[in-house]
């Protein structure tokens, strides 16, 4: 993720955010399974999920402890 893409993260609403979040844990959980499977094109990409997972997480840390 680019520092661009992480800036427009941290506009988006707390709504927004859930949604991705949700979306992104989903693709984690898929991307798993091929990795299982064998079907896995690149195991970077994993990595990578994660770490995205993770700044959203962080980001609406930071927006409820702003809300307080």
């Amino acid at each position: 993720m680019k520092r661009n893409d992480i800036k427009a993260l941290q506009q988006k609403t707390v709504a927004e955010l859930d949604k991705n979040l949700v979306e992104l844990s989903h693709d984690l959980a898929n991307m798993r399974l091929q990795k299982k499977v064998g079907k896995l094109s690149s195991v970077a990409k994993l990595k990578n999920l994660s770490d995205d997972i993770a700044r959203i997480k962080t980001i609406l840390t930071e927006k409820k402890l702003q809300s307080k």
